[in-house]
């Protein structure tokens, strides 16, 4: 008995027809140019993918039509056209995998129009030859990526992001701060940084417990928050200290900064939304709390480092605890 994957010796492999046949039933969506870069073959998972029909772009250049919003290449045409070499500038280097024999892979997102959403799609483009060694056609292959894209990013901001505030994270932080500290190196613009601490936070989360200190943090950060530029950056430094890094401001414009964030603080009302208060079992919960911060401003200089900034900053911020809190303190001397 024959087996069930041998296909019958009379099966006319050489013929065209059975070979378009067989890649119109692939599960994977397919399309294949010609040597003019226009649509010989587009299968039902590539129209299952890209919503658009097949008698909709056979025999036309419009496949890129299903991709992207303007004019672009897809692999299938760089092969075609033996563009390899435009390959960098038109997707991510991360994104563009080796491959051989004139055949290109690459991810990118896709505009995907006629299905109205974008899409992370993986795609091969692989040349065709005869038996002369002359490309007759190319064939582009896809995976649809999204959902492993979407979980990457997912992943990537719980890797940057706090957890309870949703501020960046102390590993976000530092590396933020040494990017801004390297640019306004290069700019030779200024770098100004708060540290800002919850006075007296262990009594409120004393009173409060754990669940009331936290919403607590909560209201600070977006407190915080609110008071930044779009290239601002607020971070939760660690427990109840928060720190914000304010690329080329001035050492005046980051305490105008910092007043605005104590002012707004210390309006806030913490007892709002929260649940009763039973006095028989605990003191009574502050109603408002306040926060000290420190300031620190530098021009970037090789002799200098951002570690610096952080030092001068914090003891800014101590002075203005020592002070009696619910402050801000500037620096006594400056980073060079």
């Amino acid at each position: 008995m024959p087996s069930l994957h041998r296909i019958p010796a009379a099966t006319p492999l050489h013929n065209g027809a059975f070979a378009s046949r067989l890649m119109e039933m692939l599960a994977v969506p397919t399309f294949v140019l010609d040597t003019g870069c226009r649509v010989m073959i587009w299968n039902k998972a590539c129209e299952r993918l890209t919503g658009v029909a097949a008698h909709d772009v056979i025999g036309t250049r419009d496949h890129w039509r299903s991709f992207h919003q303007s004019p672009r290449p897809t692999l299938a045409d760089l092969v075609m056209q033996k563009r390899g070499a435009e390959l960098s500038q038109l997707y991510p280097l991360p994104a563009i995998h080796p491959a051989e024999d004139g055949a290109l892979c690459a991810e990118s997102w896709c505009d995907m129009p006629r299905m109205g959403t974008r899409r992370y799609l993986a795609a091969d483009a692989s040349p065709i030859h005869d038996d002369g060694g002359a490309m007759v056609a190319v064939v582009q292959t896809l995976r649809d990526m999204t959902d492993e894209k979407m979980a990457q990013a997912a992943l990537e901001q719980l890797a940057t992001r706090d957890g309870l505030t949703g501020l960046a994270n102390r590993r976000c932080f530092d590396d933020t701060l040494h990017a801004e500290w390297a640019r306004a190196l290069r700019q030779k613009q200024p770098l100004s940084l708060l540290m800002v601490d919850v006075d007296n936070f262990k009594a409120y989360n004393d009173a409060n417990g754990h669940l009331g200190g936290d919403e607590c943090l909560k209201r600070i950060a977006k407190a915080v928050s609110s008071e930044m530029r779009a290239n601002d950056l607020v971070a939760r430094y660690g427990g109840e200290e928060f720190a914000v890094i304010l690329p080329n401001q001035a050492l005046k414009g980051a305490a105008i900064v910092a007043e605005r964030i104590r002012s707004r603080v210390e309006r806030l009302t913490m007892t709002d939304g929260a649940p009763p208060h039973d006095s028989s079992v605990a003191p009574a919960r502050p109603a408002h709390v306040t926060v000290s911060i420190g300031a620190a401003t530098a021009i970037a200089s090789p002799d200098t480092n951002a570690q610096q900034l952080v030092a001068i900053a914090d003891a800014a911020l101590y002075r203005a605890k020592h002070m009696g809190r619910n402050r801000i303190s500037l620096p006594i001397v400056e980073v060079p």
